[in-house]
This record gives C-alpha cells, sequence and structure tokens, in this order.
C-alpha cells in the first residue's frame, strides 16, 4: 500500500477507508457467488455510492485544498496528498466496474435473456417501435444547445447524462458544437418490444440526431456527465432566524455547486475532453480549485451506471435472492390484544428485516393513532418513506384530536427536499412538526406514546437504530425496542423537551444520550474495562457499528488493548483504527460484513468483568455522532434479550463467507469457508434470527416488492439514499 496512506501509524485515512469499504461492495458484484441480478444490484450500489463520495467527500477536500488548509484528519494527510491518494485507488476501481460490467455481467445477462442493445442491433419491428417512441415521447422533450459565440456554454446539472455533439455545417465547413440533455424525466432504458429487452436513451436520442439537427453533418456524439458539490453548509456558530427558509435557500443554491468529477464515455478525443475542462473552468469561481484531467474519469461506453438498478428487479426469480419472510414477532401473534396491553407485560425486541417491521413499529403507531386512550405522539423522523403507513397514522392521530409532535431533520443528507414536502403535507393535517435544533442533526431514532389508563398516565417507547422508513426496513439490519419502562419513558420526555423546547438537559436517568452524555459515557465504559484488565480481572468490549472514526474513542481503545482487553469490532464501512499494531493493538480484531442487507444495527457489549452490559441505538462512534448530533443509545437489562443480542454478535464473528478482516496496512481480505461449513451471517440470520428456528407458518408477512419480487417500470431507479444507501448513512 502507498506509504503516504498515513503520515500518522496509529490512524488509517477515513476517505481511503471508505473507499476499501466500497470495494467490498464492488466485490459483491464481482463474486461469482452471488446471484446475477444481485451482482447487477451491487454494482448499481457501488456506482451510487462513488457519486455521493465525491458529492460530498471529495468536493469537501477540494474546497479545504483551495482554501490552503493544510491538514484536517488524524493520519496527518494532507488534502492534497488525499486527493492524490484517492484519485489512484478509485481509477483502479472504475477499471473494474468497467470489465465486470461489459466483460462480464452484460454478456452473463444476455444469456439468461436479458439484453441492453444498441439501435444498429434492432430488427424491423423493434426498430419501428423505438423510432415511434421517440417521435412522440423523446423528440418533443430534447433542447439542443449550441456553444458559440452567441450561445455560451448552458447550465449543466448534477449528474445528469449529457451528450456532446460534432457537427459540420455544410454550407460553411465550420465545426461546431452542441450540448443535448438526456431527460431524466424519461425512462433509462427504452423497451423494444421484446421481453426484457431495452435500448439505453441516449443511444436511440444519438441515433436521431439528424432530427435535432437538419442540414447539419453529425461528425460524432459522445456521453458526459458532471459531478457537484453538494453537500449544505450549515453553520454551527451563527443560529438562523428561519431554519427552514435556510435550508430551501442552500438547497437551491447546491445546484449551481461547483464541479467535482467530469465523466466522459470511452473514446471521447482529447479536443473534446479540453473543450469541456475550459468551458467549465470559465464559470467556476476564481477561489475554488481548477480543474484538471484528474477530474475526468472514463468508467466505459455506459455511464450512470447506478440506473442498472431498475434492471436488478427483472422477474427471474432463479436469478436472484429467494424472497425474503419477515416474521410477526412472537409477542404480537394474537391479533385480538392490544399492543399496549403486550408490551406492559412484557418488552418486546425486535431485528428487522427478520422480524415484521409492519406487525411490530407501524401497528404500535397506527394501534397508538387509533386508540382513544392515546393523549399524545412524539417522533424523531431522519428518513422516512413519507407516504407510509407511519406518516399516514400520524395525520390521523391528529385529526382525531391527539397531540402529535414530529421532529423533522431537515439536513438528512440527499432527502431534505423529500423531508421538506412531507413534512409541510404532516403541518397541514395539524401535526405539530420542528424543525431540528440548530447546529445539531437529529439522527435519533425515538418515538413517545403518552397513555391514560386506569392506574394512571404511561409512556410507551419505541428506540431503534433504524429509520422509520418502510422500504429500508426491509433491506437494512436493526434494531428496535418498545418498552414501557418508567425511567426510559422520563428520559424520552425530557429528550423531547429538549427537542422542542429550550430545556439544557445534561444528565439523563438510563439513556446514553448525544451530545450530552454520551461521550463521557462510551469512554468511560471502555476505561472500564481497561481498569478491569489492568487489575487482573476480565476484560472484553465487542461493538458493531457502521463506522468507527472518532480519535478520542480509538484512543481509548487502544489503551485498553495494551492493558490486555481482548476487543472485537464489527464495523461495516469507514474503520480508522489500525488493527494487529504490536504493543498498540494487537488485541483488536477488526471485521466488515458486506451482504444481501445492509448492516445497520450499532450494538455495544462491555463485559465488565463478568457482568456484561448491552446497549444499542442510533450512534456510530465518531466525532458527528457523540458532538454535533441528537442521538440515544438505551441499555438492555433484561437478560434475554442480552442473549439475543449476543447471539446476533456471535454469528457475525463466525461469519466465514461475508466477514472481511481488516489488515494492519488498511487493507481487507474476505474468509472463506475452506474444509468447514459455510456460515453466512445473512443466511443464519434468515433461518436464525433470536437462536430459534423462525419457520412460523401463517405468521409469516411477505416483504414488499421492492425488495423482492415482480418487474418495476425500466425507469430511473429510486435514489441511493430512498433505496440501498445512505449505504454511507450520514
Amino acid at each position: 500500500m502507498n506509504p503516504l496512506v498515513s503520515r500518522n501509524p496509529a490512524f488509517l485515512n477515513r476517505e481511503l477507508s471508505w473507499l476499501e469499504f466500497n470495494a467490498r461492495v464492488l466485490h459483491e458484484a464481482e463474486d461469482e457467488r452471488t446471484p446475477l441480478l444481485e451482482r447487477l444490484k451491487f454494482l448499481a450500489i457501488f456506482a451510487s455510492n462513488l457519486d455521493e463520495f465525491y458529492m460530498v467527500r471529495v468536493a469537501g477536500l477540494r474546497r479545504q485544498l483551495a482554501a490552503g488548509v493544510l491538514q484536517t484528519s488524524a493520519d496527518g494527510l494532507t488534502p492534497a496528498e488525499q486527493l492524490e491518494l484517492i484519485d489512484e485507488r478509485v481509477r483502479s476501481l472504475i477499471a473494474r466496474q468497467r470489465h465486470l460490467l461489459h466483460d462480464v455481467l452484460l454478456p452473463l445477462l444476455r444469456r439468461v435473456g436479458v439484453r441492453i442493445v444498441s439501435v444498429d442491433e434492432l430488427d424491423d419491428e423493434e426498430r419501428t417501435r423505438i423510432e415511434s417512441f421517440f417521435d412522440s415521447q423523446v423528440y418533443p422533450v430534447l433542447t439542443p444547445l449550441a456553444v458559440d459565440p452567441g450561445h455560451p456554454f448552458p447550465y449543466i446539472s448534477n449528474l445528469s447524462l449529457s451528450l456532446a455533439v460534432e457537427l459540420r455545417d455544410p454550407e460553411t465547413g465550420s465545426v461546431r458544437f452542441a450540448r443535448v440533455k438526456v431527460p431524466k424525466s424519461l425512462p433509462r432504458w427504452v423497451p423494444t418490444g421484446k421481453p426484457h429487452s431495452y435500448v439505453p436513451l441516449e443511444s436511440l436520442i444519438a441515433a436521431r440526431l439528424d432530427a435535432l439537427f437538419p442540414g447539419m453533418e453529425v461528425l460524432a456524439c459522445y456521453l458526459f456527465r458532471l459531478t457537484r458539490y453538494s453537500d449544505l453548509e450549515i453553520s454551527h456558530t451563527e443560529e438562523p432566524e428561519d431554519l427552514l427558509a435556510m435550508i430551501e435557500e442552500q438547497l437551491f443554491q447546491r445546484r449551481f455547486g461547483e464541479v467535482v468529477r467530469v465523466e466522459v464515455q470511452t473514446g471521447m478525443p482529447l479536443h473534446l475532453r479540453e473543450l469541456l475542462l475550459d468551458e467549465l473552468r470559465a464559470s467556476e469561481a476564481p477561489e475554488m480549485a481548477p480543474l484538471s484531467e484528474r477530474e475526468i474519469l472514463e468508467p466505459g461506453p455506459l455511464l450512470d451506471v447506478g440506473d442498472l438498478l431498475s434492471l436488478a428487479s427483472t422477474d427471474l426469480p432463479e436469478h436472484r435472492d429467494p424472497p425474503l419472510i419477515a416474521v410477526v414477532p412472537a409477542e404480537l401473534r394474537d391479533a385480538s390484544r392490544s399492543i399496549f396491553d403486550v408490551i406492559r407485560e412484557h418488552e418486546i425486541l425486535v431485528h428487522h428485516p427478520f422480524d415484521s417491521f409492519g406487525a411490530s413499529v407501524e401497528t404500535f403507531i397506527e394501534s397508538a393513532a387509533r386508540d382513544d386512550q392515546v393523549l399524545a405522539i412524539k417522533m424523531t423522523l431522519y428518513r422516512t418513506s413519507g407516504d407510509g403507513a407511519i406518516v399516514q397514522a400520524l395525520t390521523q392521530a391528529a385529526q382525531r384530536g391527539k397531540q402529535v409532535a414530529v421532529l423533522v431533520e431537515l439536513q438528512a443528507r440527499f432527502d431534505e427536499i423529500n423531508n421538506i414536502a412531507w413534512a409541510r403535507t404532516l403541518e397541514s393535517f395539524g401535526v405539530h412538526v420542528v424543525y431540528g435544533l440548530p447546529g445539531l442533526k437529529t439522527h435519533t431514532k425515538t418515538a413517545l406514546v403518552v397513555r391514560k389508563e386506569h392506574d394512571g398516565i404511561r409512556r410507551y417507547v419505541h428506540i431503534g437504530t433504524g429509520n422509520y422508513n418502510t422500504r429500508t426496513a426491509r433491506i437494512y439490519t436493526d434494531i428496535g425496542l418498545l418498552t414501557c419502562d418508567e425511567a426510559i419513558g422520563a428520559d424520552i420526555s425530557d429528550l423531547f423537551n429538549s427537542l422542542t423546547g429550550y430545556s439544557r438537559r445534561a444528565e439523563y436517568r438510563r439513556l446514553l444520550v448525544a451530545p450530552a452524555n454520551m461521550r463521557q459515557r462510551v469512554l468511560g465504559m471502555i476505561d472500564r474495562e481497561t481498569a478491569h484488565a489492568m487489575a487482573g480481572r476480565r476484560g472484553r468490549i465487542i461493538a458493531k457499528m457502521n463506522a468507527l472514526v472518532d480519535p478520542e474513542c480509538i484512543e481509548a481503545l487502544y489503551r485498553a488493548s495494551a492493558a490486555g482487553v481482548e476487543i472485537d469490532l464489527i464495523i461495516r464501512g469507514i474503520c480508522c483504527l489500525r488493527p494487529g499494531v504490536e504493543g498498540l493493538s494487537e488485541r483488536i480484531r477488526v471485521i466488515s460484513i458486506i451482504g444481501r442487507f445492509l448492516e445497520h444495527s450499532r450494538i455495544w457489549m462491555f463485559g465488565n468483568d463478568g457482568a456484561p452490559e448491552y446497549y444499542f441505538g442510533s450512534a456510530d462512534w465518531m466525532p458527528r455522532n457523540f458532538d454535533r448530533r441528537v442521538e440515544v443509545v438505551t441499555p438492555v437489562a433484561n437478560v434475554e434479550f442480552q442473549q439475543r443480542l449476543h447471539s446476533v454478535l456471535d454469528v457475525c464473528l463466525g461469519d466465514n463467507r461475508q466477514a472481511w478482516d481488516l489488515q494492519t496496512d488498511g487493507s481487507y481480505v474476505q474468509r472463506h469457508p475452506g474444509e468447514r461449513g459455510e456460515r453466512a451471517t445473512h443466511r443464519m440470520l434468515l433461518r436464525d434470527s433470536w437462536g430459534a428456528n423462525r419457520d412460523s407458518g401463517i405468521f409469516a408477512v411477505p416483504a414488499s416488492p421492492l425488495a423482492n419480487a415482480g418487474p418495476r417500470p425500466m425507469g430511473r431507479p429510486p435514489s441511493s439514499s430512498a433505496a440501498f444507501a445512505a449505504i454511507v448513512d450520514d
């Protein structure tokens, strides 16, 4: 590995660690053991992830470079060094993507009847159909834009596909340049009339350029795509007068963010590349880092590979994962009983997507909306499906006269527009909507139901690791607790008071809450394990998270390892801790689980010399989670639930198929079963989520078409933030 990967040997670089995560996603597409259409899905996810990485992380580094910032990361690398290393790694990954798509997956798809074809490959019947579609649906939408002294280079929106067209005027012999945008409002994959056969929209447009430029000679055309800076710039020191208005203004300005990447179709000649760069440089603000050849990438003949996500839903069950069957938790199978009666008798711990989200979390909110004894419902919403059962239940509750308060996080990355739209819908039905706290994202996943009962007021609470989103609840692994514990209920009430009012509470009875007390509590528990080990007692830590970045936590883990604490970390994505370094981290092991479901749950276990403590919640160990977000993590005192959580950790640690071991140099090595039987985390959890057979007969709930089966229109896929992602999960 390049020696510049880290100047401080104690830390791995965050950006390079994320790229290694995305390389593991790409590997799922390369792995022949993965069903064919699932391989296509992972390739699309890889490409969408890379888009977001450039829009936020690379764009941020370029801004730091332009501002003269010399160091921002714990590993000691400068922005310039990081950009150089990122470029080197991305180009190697793009080469793998290009080979995989064009030399492996597309030929394999043809063998099973799924074809992406050019117009030249169509027979007469298909050509007639395609021509008719162009004339009636495509041509009226197109707007060719000339570039000459009288027509300045047009604004090109973020992630849009464009054709760079070279033309010759037969009368003068002069060569002209024009840009034609490929409309996002039309399907990317145009059906030819034969089953599972499509022409890319840009290929259809390219074949009919004569209709757009009559009388001109079309010399050539090449596809290109721009990526722009797309993060929001929210001041953490200045409190805006109107947070909603400020976010809306930022969303408008984001459309005009500087260009950070230019993707061009293979074969685009040098003079066209230079023309694009020259025109784009001229439109940039002078204080920004200038574009160069380094910002140009050639993904291959096909750009915007993320659009292949829609083709991955093709109705060929033999080339997809078996359908997911979500199970109704045993405690909720008696339909005649109120969910509140059940929770009052026994807390409920659920593990999605294996346990039905609809039968547990959605039922909890829907029941609260209908129940005449319920006085108030309060929720935090970070990412949600605005047309889902939960939002509908909240509007119904408000209409029935209940007090309904919802904190909507306007800064949920790339979901801001959706969140604003459905938040206003909630307000129109009488829901009291709060738009978060200035300087803090509200990332916690909590709901509170206040109910009047025969013995007084009782608070029912849901605390989870995942968003209240019916779609992601079928593809993310998440833990949730339904409880009426008095201390937890009082803590959640205090939390909501701080979110909607002016409370500055710093102490909570049971919960770990960021930014109030979580950092101190986590560091304290790590240090306690260190003290146990130094005193000759048992020290043990297991932590499952999306990311580990916080330098203070990493240094505390190093101290614990040096003292003798055995530490296992299950980190799906970014990990800046360097394991296996003699005298520093030799007792720390790090694995990453990549597979069918997005590993999203955060579970912590501190051994405490034989009296273990378990926690789960919304926070990773990152500076943003500890210091710049509202997060909630709950302790789990129920011994049965502790055993369930430990069973999940055991399954992950014992994985020999989906697990990757982080090496000391920052690389990852995938485990292989060898002669032993295969132990793949997601297959095992599908069969045996809580350590008991899940064959529940009538209590099985089929998952939605989004997760499993049935063709979808071959249009633009949902954004990664809506479907698979936030696989970076900000």
